[in-house]
């Protein structure tokens, strides 16, 4: 783990802008690591794709999740759909094709069994927004 040690805000950047950092002290969580390789890159690598794509976590947006259910959903989707649906440019695969646990990749509706369990209209909107398409490109 990397300690980071955070200067006091300056003036007038206390919401918008990062503090900066002081000092990082690397702790080793597990095992015994050498020193001068603790670092976060792999973490922040990983979590990278999360804050691009799930908006919920993100703040000061207007889909920042103020209910820990909604963004456990939103959470649950986004990492059934990474690993299940996505194919992986430097896998050529999804990653549970390449862990074995799936032999196909998967739609969005193999994840969820009852879709219009949350969106009871979701067939009304498909066909919404194909006629809302085609009504555009015709005139």
């Amino acid at each position: 783990m990397l300690i980071k040690v955070y200067a006091a805000p300056r003036e007038g950047e206390q919401r918008y802008s990062p503090a900066d950092i002081v000092e990082a002290v690397p702790k080793p969580v597990l095992g015994n690591p050498e020193k001068s390789r603790i670092c976060t890159s792999h973490v922040e690598r990983q979590n990278l794709p999360i804050r691009m794509r799930v908006r919920r976590i993100t703040r000061l947006t207007n889909a920042f999740s103020k209910k820990w259910e909604n963004l456990w959903a939103a959470y649950c989707l986004w990492f059934a759909s990474y690993n299940f649906c996505r194919i992986h440019k430097t896998l050529r695969v999804t990653p549970a094709m390449e862990a074995g646990l799936s032999d196909h990749v998967w739609s969005i509706l193999e994840i969820s069994p009852s879709p219009t369990a949350y969106l009871p209209s979701l067939p009304e909107l498909i066909v919404a927004a194909g006629l809302a398409r085609a009504q555009q490109t015709c005139t």
